[in-house]
């Protein structure tokens, strides 16, 4: 038969598609973090087919290219043992090492099947049994031996690999666990019965069910986690492939192993043993199949799945789209009747050779889309990550499961509304033959996946076709099966053992460009995840008319728990008739796109580390580092008390002679003069070297001041504005008066609040009230231009309100365990305090002065 792969590509079994970065210890996520297939990949019911083509390591290769013949066991040329042999014994531990831990979780998951096994043996003699004998012997058909098997062979294993040492042995073990395959063979031949016993006693029986859908999984000895909730299908799946994970260890083992090492002669004869075993089973698959075909005979196949958010009838609708071989399927996922498996319903279908783009100048505007404030989407974020604390907190003091779900099903709802409401970059298809459709993506780089995927398709021979009401019903019954995509891309699907991402800042200096066949206009935007979701965060200059841009520049990023960087290269197009109806900007053509996870490892250090993306021939070379937000955020007084950058406010009005210092006075004319209506002003990052050198002009008080502000791009000069308030050595509303601000916001009564927040005002020494005056009228003037540069008072608040408030050394607080809890507690707050002057009616620095009735002068 014709196995599935793990995206829905031909011949290379589905396990292959792990080979690159298998790591052996994880259990049910491949090396991008996509949970595994759970269950059976195949679109049909016909056996689940066994991968058997190790090639080389999983860590050291590249993807396995043989498909499925059977490989040799003898290591590959030019990695021939012994060449050094204390690396390879060192090499043999750490694969040893993974494993064992991996064996350790297969039999904490055989120990969770097989718990149920005997209570329900104990009723099945009763007057009321759950299941009969012999549904019970089906369904946890030698499962008992598998684990007898494996338990012996761990405890026999594990106290070789802690005492380590150069000459252990243990070839023996794996050549007596390949010797016991056979049980493996008795318990494939039955696991097609198995599950469909399981599945009609879950629908005749709610007790069974219940048992079935929630079988707990003892965590690893070391890990935080004591139990992980799994359904029995997806633990009767687990042995079909632990034999492949079993054989790749081996093929490692030898590659690492000295020829003349008592080892190498017995590991392969395991390996052969195995190899021998995986050809037989798969020999003897059904090789009937079930799967849907093309209109030409083929077989139809997955190509790409996820979660996209359609406009329909006016309002936002989450849809999960599968793009076949020769088709695209819209569909909703259907809340699941009790004792049923979810099923997809299709809302509609374009047979690929009918599906052709409208070119966004084509298309018709549409006017119905609306556009959730901006205010609005930072309050969901706000509240995700409020309630992220309170779920880590609720842990931390061991509460009760109950508060934690209740908790986490609150956060799925803003989370939700999130990924519903925040998309805006329209992506059109049309039915030649018929309707178009609107989906509204978060980012351009989803739009240009759907895209390309769908065009390279299509350069094969399609056929137009109709599909009869049972091939549409058999096509999305399949979709639950062959879905690569699980889960909604929220993180409260997460475990809890996943990264949570990174919080603070990454600094990217993106340095050139090269492989452009023909000279054009060039430049970059760089994006980052944040909520589930990808939000574009800065944008070099154009390089123009060139092969090979050069544009070292460097920005300053915001990380909210991100674990992607993309960046995405586009011609510039200054052509004014190819406007998008959508958003009236002129479209700019992608040229190519990369992405690569921000390992934290590599990320944390305080070098730079450069890398290079390679998208469709084109190589970006860039170079990042990363600071987390407790320390990107320190004040640090400048040594140089001349300039103005680290030097107190009230020394450089003082030695200025102003009431506001310079700095902020120019810049602020600058922004008003020709940046207000730039989208993102003070959101979007400056280039961070023209950021320095404006920072050096001001320090050093040089004459060419003016001329350098108004040649100088203007994210630059919002850059520099926003720096100058960073590095002030305490905040501009003062450490002193910090937690009686904090106190201030939170109070409930308005009357109280305002007189508690006017009266702080009143405290401020005057350099700092006249300067926070000042900006804040300036902020208030960049917010009345929002529906042009997308910036509202909520999004200014958020920019500078960490800026004017955050104390200069956060005090150590015990209950913050992570650099989320420190963004959601005391930012938040920070965010609020300057929210709430900037929504308050204009407020003079006389007035507040004359009016100092009812107040104490001590804070």
């Amino acid at each position: 038969m014709e196995p599935l792969s793990h995206q829905g590509l031909p011949r290379l079994s589905w396990i292959d598609t792990l080979y690159s970065n298998f790591s052996y210890a994880a259990d049910d996520y491949d090396a991008e973090g996509h949970e595994e297939q759970k269950g059976p990949p195949e679109g049909s019911e016909t056996m689940p087919y066994i991968d058997e083509s190790p090639t080389m390591s999983p860590q050291l290769s590249a993807r396995s290219q043989g498909g499925g013949d059977s490989i040799s066991p003898t290591p590959p040329e030019g990695l021939a043992p012994g060449v050094e042999a204390g690396k390879g014994l060192e090499m043999r531990k750490l694969v040893l090492s993974g494993f064992l831990a991996s064996e350790e979780i297969y039999i904490n998951q055989l120990e969770a099947l097989l718990l149920p096994m005997k209570p329900l043996k104990a009723t099945a003699t009763t007057s009321q049994p759950v299941l009969t004998i012999q549904q019970i012997e089906t369904i946890f058909y030698k499962i008992q031996d598998i684990y007898e098997i494996h338990k012996e062979f761990y405890d026999n294993l594990c106290p070789k690999v802690q005492q380590w040492d150069s000459q252990v042995t243990m070839g023996h073990l794996f050549q007596k666990l390949a010797s016991q395959l056979g049980v493996y063979k008795a318990f494939v031949d039955n696991y097609k019965v198995a599950l469909e016993t399981a599945e009609k006693c879950s629908q005749s029986n709610n007790q069974f069910q219940k048992i079935s859908e929630e079988l707990k999984v003892k965590g690893p000895k070391d890990s935080k986690d004591s139990h992980t909730s799994v359904t029995m299908e997806a633990l009767l799946y687990k042995p079909i492939d632990r034999v492949t994970r079993s054989t790749l260890v081996l093929h490692d083992l030898l590659k690492h192993t000295p020829v003349d090492h008592p080892d190498y002669p017995l590991l392969q004869d395991a390996l052969r043993i195995s190899q021998n075993f995986l050809s037989s089973i798969n020999e003897d698959i059904d090789p009937r199949r079930t799967a849907v075909t093309t209109p030409k005979g083929e077989t139809r196949q997955l190509v790409k799945d996820g979660f996209l958010v359609e406009m329909s009838e006016s309002s936002r609708k989450l849809r999960h789209v599968f793009l076949f071989t020769d088709v695209l399927l819209c569909a909703k996922l259907k809340k699941a009747s009790a004792g049923k498996h979810q099923q997809y319903d299709c809302k509609w279908y374009i047979p690929l050779a009918d599906l052709v783009f409208p070119s966004p100048e084509e298309s018709e505007a549409s006017p119905q889309v609306h556009l959730f404030p901006d205010h609005e989407l930072e309050d969901m974020k706000m509240k995700i990550s409020a309630l992220k604390s309170e779920i880590q907190k609720e842990k931390a003091n061991k509460g009760q499961s109950r508060a934690i779900e209740r908790l986490k099903k609150k956060m799925f709802e803003n989370e939700f509304l999130l990924l519903l409401n925040s998309p805006t970059i329209p992506f059109r298809i049309h039915n030649r033959n018929g309707k178009s459709y609107l989906f509204l993506l978060s980012s351009d780089y989803e739009r240009s996946e759907w895209r390309e995927a769908i065009q390279k398709l299509q350069k094969k021979d399609l056929q137009a076709f109709v599909l009869s009401s049972v091939e549409l019903q058999v096509l999305t019954g399949s979709c639950f099966k062959l879905r690569t995509v699980h889960n909604i891309p929220v993180t409260s699907n997460k475990d809890d053992d996943e990264s949570p991402g990174l919080y603070g800042f990454l600094h990217v200096i993106v340095h050139s460009a090269k492989g452009f066949k023909q000279s054009a206009n060039l430049y970059c935007t760089l994006e980052v995840d944040s909520f589930g979701y990808f939000v574009s965060k800065a944008k070099t200059r154009v390089f123009r008319d060139t092969t090979e841009p050069k544009w070292d520049e460097e920005f300053e990023i915001e990380l909210e728990g991100s674990q992607s960087l993309r960046i995405l290269c586009y011609e510039k197009c200054y052509d004014k008739t190819k406007v998008n109806k959508d958003n009236n900007e002129i479209v700019d053509k992608i040229m190519g796109k990369g992405q690569i996870q921000l390992d934290p490892q590599t990320v944390e250090t305080k070098n730079w580390h450069t890398d290079v993306i390679e998208m469709n021939g084109i190589k970006v070379e860039f170079s990042m580092k990363f600071t987390s937000r407790d320390m990107s955020l320190k004040r640090t007084p400048s040594k140089k008390q001349t300039g103005v950058f680290g030097v107190k406010i009230s020394v450089v009005t003082k030695r200025e002679r102003s009431k506001v210092p310079y700095i902020v006075r120019q810049c602020v004319e600058e922004v008003e003069k020709r940046g207000i209506e730039e989208v993102g002003i003070y959101r979007i990052s400056g280039v961070a070297t023209d950021i320095q050198a404006l920072k050096a002009v001001f320090d050093a008080n040089n004459k060419d001041i003016l001329l350098m502000l108004s040649d100088m791009d203007i994210n630059a000069i919002a850059g520099t504005l926003k720096l100058y308030f960073r590095e002030l050595p305490e905040p501009l509303l003062t450490d002193r008066l910090y937690p009686a601000f904090m106190e201030g916001i939170a109070l409930s009564d308005p009357a109280a609040k305002e007189n508690c927040m006017m009266h702080l005002l009143r405290s401020l020494p005057d350099p700092n009230l006249i300067t926070f005056l000042f900006l804040l009228e300036h902020l208030k003037r960049v917010a009345e231009k929002e529906p042009i540069n997308k910036m509202s008072l909520h999004n200014l608040a958020t920019v500078f309100g960490p800026t004017l408030l955050r104390p200069s050394e956060v005090e150590s607080k015990a209950h913050l365990t992570s650099a989320a809890d420190i963004w959601s507690h005391d930012v938040m707050a920070q965010v609020q305090v300057l929210l709430y002057y900037l929504q308050h009616p204009p407020i003079s620095f006389a007035e507040l002065k004359r009016n100092t009735l009812y107040f104490s002068t001590d804070v």
